[in-house]
């Protein structure tokens, strides 16, 4: 038993909780036999009984679902602001699947109860109106920092999902204070964390900044393949004229035969050039500008921004 900690007991806390109704044992034994919970039949299961306080109001399923309505509780009847008798800690706590797959009826021949845990149990919406939210999930601090003794909603299951049918808003800092009446000084920004690990959190990019920065550099870098490409035709033209340069003999004024030594690398030399810089150069420009269509034109096939979505 050591291995759910305060998340499951063999005894209930209260007299509320000794009197709630045992749901595994609530089938009628007459249909005990076909109770398998097709099409809705009944279904026999080992489900845990909550354990509750006096003032929380719990709304139970058949099948280890319930609400309740009551204090701040994540753990324990001591825990939270609700244990600790805070006021303005109203909570409504969704839940289906206490204890997840480690859900049972029974613990060594006695009934299981359990308290409330974040950790297990298999799907919750937390609402809160004051509450220490990322604590109680244990989640890291991120950028927006860690929020304690305010209201909250949390959402936890294995997958989630938003659906809007007309879109989607997660909107920060709406109103000039928040839940207990302390002014909203600074603007908080929506963390994205994977992993629950935020050692390498890093800003987000907007698309606009983004495609404006990489055109200005692709453009400054085709003029510097403009000026390069420039040169080496210039070049090629100087080299060209090296090697067939001749002097005047002093016989005469008779030209003199060009260099052999300069001739021969000349004539080896500016075909490559031709070839491996002139035309690489234009080839490059030419992919430069492929480039931008594709990645930053709007209507390029692999354009980088989203065509949806957009933050601030």
């Amino acid at each position: 038993m050591s291995q759910y900690k305060d998340s499951f007991s063999t005894s209930g806390e209260n007299e509320q909780s000794r009197a709630s109704n045992n749901r595994v044992s609530s089938v009628d034994p007459s249909i005990s036999l076909r109770a398998k919970g097709i099409a809705g039949d009944p279904l026999t299961e080992g489900v845990p009984e909550l354990i509750t306080t006096q003032t929380e109001k719990v709304i139970s399923g058949n099948h280890n679902t319930n609400i309740v309505l009551g204090r701040d509780r994540p753990a324990g009847r001591a825990s939270g602001y609700g244990g600790a008798g805070h006021t303005q800690a109203g909570t409504i706590d969704i839940v289906a699947g206490r204890m997840g797959y480690k859900a049972r009826g029974e613990i060594n021949g006695e009934k299981a109860w359990c308290n409330p845990s974040f950790e297990k149990d298999a799907a919750r919406i937390y609402l809160s109106q004051k509450t220490d939210v990322d604590r109680n999930f244990q989640l890291a601090a991120g950028e927006v920092g860690t929020h304690d003794t305010k209201s909250a909603v949390a959402i936890k299951a294995d997958s989630i999902r938003i659906i809007g049918r007309q879109g989607v808003k997660i909107v920060t800092r709406c109103d000039p204070e928040n839940s207990q009446g302390a002014d909203i000084e600074s603007i908080k920004g929506i963390d994205l964390i994977a992993g629950n690990d935020d050692s390498d959190m890093q800003p987000m990019l907007k698309g606009g900044n983004t495609l404006d920065a990489l055109d200005v550099i692709l453009t400054h870098m085709d003029k510097l393949s403009g000026i390069v490409l420039n040169f080496v035709e210039s070049q090629m033209k100087m080299n060209a004229a090296l090697k067939d340069h001749v002097h005047q003999s002093p016989f005469f004024g008779i030209p003199t035969t060009p260099s052999i030594p300069v001739f021969g690398t000349g004539t080896e030399i500016l075909p490559k050039n031709l070839i491996n810089v002139v035309e690489g150069m234009r080839a490059w420009r030419q992919n430069s500008n492929n480039i931008k269509n594709t990645y930053l034109t709007k209507g390029g096939s692999l354009y980088i921004n989203s065509r949806y979505h957009h933050l601030n």
